[in-house]
């Protein structure tokens, strides 16, 4: 008898047209059965933002001959909840990959990242999840390097699975350099100091620009930054987790009397 093909949710936060998707629900289809739920427009830094203030849509659509495919209005989190709640029913898929992302992921950006934040809310609902992203924010992108350490990844998740209330962060250098392989990494340390360009509109009312420059602090060699700028693709295992462990003791050593 044959082995039953998995099941793989493939979502992102660029929208469902980005050429990242189409990489990612291809090389998916090389492995399992795909089912894409991803929203109708670009969605970049929505971190784990949900929607509860207005309306939800989702909408079958052909754009990719025998996908199964689904816009939805909302964030990239809003399109894992209504696909495991509305197309599987409760039934939960294999894996669930997002991205590809046109843009890097790595680490503080994990915090904003609609990307990252899909992943992890296929990881809260006990799915085997991975984020992918590429340092290249073109809509013309060229991700043939991706391509075969994307399925390379989402195979070993699938073969292996990942300890619980854990997903992986992948991320994958420029094309213009040459792929040495993988390192598993930790996130770096980094920090982005913005700055708010004050405009004024045609009806000369003050609005602001955000713009701003990403810091790197951190210069150790086991981190996600140093693997990429050294040609290496990153994978950093991330959990969802914030509680600061080591700090719990310190913490219960303080006086709280009122």
């Amino acid at each position: 008898m044959a082995k039953k093909k998995p099941t793989i949710l493939v979502v992102n936060d660029d929208g469902i047209t980005a050429p990242g998707i189409k990489v990612l629900l291809e090389e998916m289809q090389k492995i399992g059965h795909v089912v894409v739920v991803a929203p109708d427009s670009p969605q970049s830094g929505m971190g784990h933002a949900i929607t509860i203030g207005k309306p939800l849509r989702l909408d079958k659509i052909d754009l990719y001959e025998g996908v199964e495919m689904y816009k939805c209005s909302g964030t990239p989190v809003d399109c894992v909840k209504l696909a495991v709640n509305k197309i599987f029913k409760g039934k939960k898929p294999d894996l669930c990959v997002s991205g590809v992302n046109h843009g890097l992921n790595y680490s503080i950006n994990v915090l904003y990242s609609g990307t990252m934040s899909a992943a992890v809310e296929g990881a809260i609902e006990d799915i085997p999840s991975i984020g992918f992203s590429l340092d290249d924010f073109s809509h013309h992108a060229d991700f043939s390097h991706c391509r075969p350490y994307v399925r390379a990844i989402a195979q070993q998740v699938l073969d292996h699975g990942l300890q619980k209330a854990t997903l992986l962060n992948v991320n994958f250098p420029h094309i213009s350099k040459e792929l040495k392989g993988i390192k598993i990494c930790r996130q770096a340390t980094a920090k982005w100091f913005e700055e708010f360009d004050e405009r004024l509109d045609p009806y000369n009312r003050e609005y602001f620009w955000m713009t701003g420059k990403f810091q790197l602090l951190d210069r150790g060699e086991d981190t996600d930054a140093y693997a990429l700028s050294n040609g290496y693709v990153s994978v950093v295992p991330t959990q969802f987790d914030m509680t600061a462990h080591h700090t719990i003791t310190e913490l219960n050593s303080w006086s709280f009397e009122v």
